[in-house]
């Protein structure tokens, strides 16, 4: 029995999507539930997944069309398959590993490839085999090859490669922000010292109880909420003629991927405690970078906070994420020398940075939103007794 694979409906804010990459061709197997192919949208990467057991018989749409809701992707002739290979594959290795040293064969390094890479290994005719994979489980990344190629691994050459929609998407809204807002960026620095003291003294205590690490971010987080409460403009947004004030505050933060900057949400930040923060940026970054971030994960947000210095940023200027009016971004931590109390003491500094559409945020409103947030890390306590 044939089985039509269609295009699954579409959020009402997305209204087409390019067929990104085919995980099967006519003649292959699949099984029930496997991904049969990703659709790449202006936000996230769809998976559809295959709805029965079977075999491919037609593929409709290449590689790069443009696709709508409901529109037909493939043909499926169903029909009992054999099992999926996992059980053989680990009595291959149980018999490698009898017949050999004791230790299972190292993996194919092929199997580290994500398509992107596997593509461009192919066009530079490299060995995957003797490129070092930094992500995670060993898995090589287009960084990995270019820092293979520029270390004497590859031949010189250009590539034109079409940006990507997520990338596209990303080009645009930057330069919506640049064109519509009145940008302006004020500064501050932050000294650290009393987070990092009860981050090392509670660390294990935090771990054991909550099962994740304490971050930085979630004090930025819950730091920026507090700062908000108090300066609710930085909060709000431009639609025409009118200002819209939020009295929630769903605070963005921006994870970098390989696929292009993605700006999750948390909902409702102001009533989240600490570990809820750390837990729900972990899912989400994890769901970001393996691209089975939902929609709705991305889409709103009334404030963003970027980090900069997780690449090693000592200062910049975020762009605004459209419509918000202002983006929050903290920086590499220097220690420098500062004066306490007649004293010269070296401390763990931040530069943060505050980026605004000057059309409804005053440069006072500003100033003060920083050094409110400014107070409440210098002083965590401020935090418990919402000062």
């Amino acid at each position: 029995m044939s089985i039509e694979v269609k295009v699954p409906v579409l959020p009402e804010s997305v209204t087409d999507a390019t067929v990104a990459n085919w995980h099967k061709k006519p003649g292959d197997t699949v099984y029930r539930d496997e991904n049969l192919v990703d659709l790449e949208t202006d936000k996230v990467v769809l998976e559809v997944p295959a709805p029965v057991d079977g075999v491919v018989k037609e593929i409709k749409q290449d590689t790069g069309a443009t696709v709508t809701s409901n529109e037909l992707l493939a043909v499926i002739e169903e029909g009992e398959v054999a099992p999926p290979p996992e059980e053989a594959a680990e009595e291959t290795v149980a018999e490698a590993t009898d017949k050999k040293t004791g230790a299972p064969p190292e993996p194919d390094a092929d199997a580290k490839l994500s398509p992107a890479v596997r593509r461009m290994v192919a066009q530079e005719q490299l060995d995957a085999g003797d490129i070092d994979g930094s992500g995670r489980g060993g898995r090589i990344t287009k960084a990995d090859v270019i820092q293979h190629m520029a270390s004497g691994g590859g031949n010189r050459h250009q590539e034109r490669v079409k940006m990507s929609r997520l990338r596209s998407r990303v080009a645009e809204r930057m330069k919506q922000a640049q064109n519509t807002a009145a940008i302006l960026t004020s500064f501050n620095e932050v000294n650290l010292q009393a987070v990092m003291d009860i981050r090392r003294k509670y660390k294990q205590a935090f771990i054991d109880r909550h099962g994740i690490k304490l971050g930085l971010m979630s004090f930025f987080v819950k730091a920026c909420c507090e700062a908000l409460k108090k300066h609710p403009i930085v909060n709000a947004s431009v639609d025409g003629d009118e200002i819209i004030y939020h009295n929630y505050m769903d605070i963005g933060i921006a994870v970098s991927t390989e696929r292009g900057l993605m700006v999750p949400i948390l909902r409702n930040a102001e009533q989240m405690a600490l570990a809820d923060i750390e837990h729900q940026i972990a899912e989400y970054a994890q769901q970001a970078r393996d691209g089975s971030i939902g929609l709705d994960a991305i889409q709103g947000g009334t404030f963003t906070i970027t980090n900069g210095g997780v690449f090693g940023s000592l200062v910049s200027t975020p762009l605004l994420n459209p419509p918000q009016s202002a983006i929050l971004g903290m920086h590499t931590i220097k220690e420098r020398p500062v004066v306490e109390e007649g004293q010269i003491v070296a401390r763990p500094m931040m530069y943060t940075a505050l980026s605004y559409d000057h059309r409804i945020i005053d440069g006072k409103d500003a100033v003060l939103f920083l050094v409110a947030v400014k107070d409440a890390l210098e002083d965590p306590a401020r935090l418990l007794l919402n000062l």
